[in-house]
């Protein structure tokens, strides 16, 4: 119902900032008057008196995500609903659209971030790592901050990007608003926590501040209600239309083109999406450890959200039993009090090699113990989506999502296994068989606006699949921007992804240039950063005409090798030391001219 009299704007941005008892005073004062009641009831109390006269002094909160996955920004969405709610007027900003040089002359800022590779930052937000972190410190002694770390405790430096920001902000000189917190894969819980205790510090220091009156719940559920339908919480049941090989049969890896059937879901994706594919574990391994557990599967179990089910069940839909974890090997001691497990555990260099080498199901065949069935099922973390670069471009395939999958296979004590979604979708999953998926947006590795802009593609192994999706996608749009790829993997005859159709990209003026770099062919080993370096002057000729350069692949060694090749490049043909060098490097990065997807 519209109100006949509406306050003013000004009146109601200054009673957004009142206390509740300040509310409950003022509305009893403002009957009184309309009552006609003397003037003496309009003395205000000292308590309101000093709260309200000093000025207000505004603050700005900033809410930033840094995310590789979407994790980190749904947690800061989150976090930037409850401050409105709470009556907290903040920006929500994406690390990506963040200037770096900005930071000092921030006020509240509110990091969620996540980790990924050897302890690195996310992509998106290697420009204001290497900002804070460079030899020019900035000064943050205006700042008042808070960083939630997200990360996965399997690998040995869980949540450092969030532990190198909070170190880095508090030794310029910022102020901790509150403790770091970290989370592992399973992180909606913790993150909850540290939001519900962080929010009412916030509204504190933004008791005297602006203005802007809270959105009110209509308006928060229409911003959340606006992704897609298909979510990582409720993915959509695809079928599998295709698998084919795409490697020779002899050849060292397995790589397999997958197409999936999204005919009637009205699921949209663009060039440079990701897709989430939730596995199903390989129904012999989940055998095997229930053997060597001693069980038979029937035994019911109950699952982290409540719910019970059979313990095979449970084992083969919703636990991760492919990546081993501290977690799981210090659990899995306890139980066993093993001696040559105890001295694995307590000795964190023995510990990291042994987890790179041994699966869940390998420590408990070396060290086989009877156990109850929520016991065993607790020992594993909860499963997760693993995420793959879309090779296809809608406008060229339609109700379909291409990817390009390596099945990753490994031995260990006599038996052979795979990656959880690589063996799934790549191996056992029959076509027609069905798979639950959801479109992963990643704004950050994206075609340039302009169809007119040159592009460089570099891309090892499976590395190629986004611009698989870039080449359809440019000519769907009828593009005429010049695409350069650099292409590496082992030998061009078995493992040249794709050939045909780069050949015919090639044939149809598509694609401009294509420089392949085969490790294993020749005597010499030649990787897509040595193709990079013989053909720097071009390189740096297409730079200086404004192009995009695009990256995906390995990221603790080929993508940080193509960095350093790139980087000689900008040195050696642009006349630039090091540091500049990185400066134009970084630059390139903030104006979205140098994009990474790498895993």
């Amino acid at each position: 119902m519209s109100q006949a009299h509406p306050l003013p704007a000004e009146i109601s941005a200054q009673l957004s900032t009142l206390s509740p008892t300040q509310l409950a005073w003022l509305s009893g004062y403002c009957w009184a008057k309309s009552q006609g009641a003397a003037s003496s009831a309009g003395v205000i109390p000292a308590a309101f008196a000093s709260e309200t006269a000093a000025p207000a002094v505004a603050r700005r909160v900033t809410v930033l995500s840094a995310s590789q996955t979407g994790n980190a920004r749904r947690v800061a969405e989150s976090l930037h609903q409850k401050l409105e709610a709470a009556g907290v007027s903040a920006r929500l900003v994406g690390v990506a659209d963040f200037k770096s040089k900005t930071l000092p002359e921030e006020d509240v800022l509110l990091l969620i971030t996540s980790t990924q590779g050897e302890g690195e930052p996310p992509e998106e937000a290697v420009p204001l790592y290497k900002f804070v972190f460079g030899k020019k410190s900035p000064d943050l002694s205006k700042l008042t901050f808070a960083v939630l770390g997200l990360g996965d405790s399997s690998y040995p430096n869980f949540c450092q990007a969030g532990k190198d920001f909070d170190s880095k902000f508090a030794g310029l000189g910022g102020s901790r608003l509150t403790d770091l917190g970290v989370c592992d894969l399973d992180f909606q819980a913790a993150a909850d926590a540290w939001i519900d205790a962080l929010v009412p510090k916030v509204a504190e220091l933004f008791t005297q501040a602006s203005a802007a009156p809270a959105p009110n719940a209509a308006t928060a559920c229409a911003t959340a209600a606006s992704g897609a339908i298909y979510t990582k919480e409720q993915p959509y049941t695809a079928t599998l239309s295709v698998r084919q090989k795409i490697t020779a049969r002899n050849a060292e890896k397995d790589v397999e083109h997958i197409e999936i059937d999204l005919s009637g879901s009205g699921i949209q994706y663009q060039a440079g999406d990701a897709l989430g594919i939730w596995p199903l574990n390989a129904p012999d391994t989940v055998q095997e450890i229930l053997n060597l557990a001693q069980l038979s599967g029937s035994e019911t179990v109950k699952l982290a959200d409540g719910r019970e089910t059979d313990l095979q069940t449970a084992l083969i839909e919703f636990a991760d039993i492919t990546q081993n974890t501290p977690a799981f090997l210090q659990q899995y001691t306890e139980l066993t009090d093993h001696a040559e497990l105890r001295e694995i555990v307590s000795d964190s260099d023995k510990l990291d090699a042994y987890l790179a080498i041994t699966p869940p199901v390998g420590v408990l065949a070396t060290y086989p113990k009877a156990l109850d069935a929520q016991t065993l099922f607790g020992l594993f973390r909860p499963q997760t989506p693993r995420l793959y670069s879309i090779a296809s471009a809608q406008d060229e395939v339609g109700e379909e999502v291409h990817l390009t999958v390596g099945v990753v296979r490994f031995n260990h004590h006599d038996q052979t296994y795979t990656g959880a979604a690589s063996g799934f979708i790549g191996e056992r999953l029959e076509e027609g068989g069905e798979v639950k998926v959801f479109v992963e947006p990643n704004p950050h590795f994206r075609l340039p606006a302009n169809g007119d802009t040159p592009i460089i593609m570099i891309g090892a192994g499976t590395g190629v699949a986004p611009f698989r999706s870039f080449m359809q996608q440019r000519g769907a749009n009828g593009d005429s921007g010049k695409n350069w790829l650099f292409f590496g993997n082992q030998r061009f005859y078995d493992a040249f992804l794709y050939q045909i159709e780069w050949q015919q990209f090639r044939k149809d003026g598509l694609l401009t240039r294509a420089d392949l770099a085969w490790s294993r062919q020749g005597k010499d080993k030649v990787y897509v950063q040595h193709k990079i370096t013989e053909n720097a002057a071009e390189v740096w000729a297409w730079l200086q005409e404004g192009a995009h350069v695009y990256v995906c692949g390995d990221a603790t060694r080929m993508a940080c090798d193509v960095e350093e090749a790139l980087l000689a490049v900008i040195t050696e043909q642009g006349g630039l030391s090091r540091d500049d060098a990185e400066d134009y490097l970084n630059d390139l990065r903030e104006d979205k001219r140098y994009q990474r997807d790498v895993y």
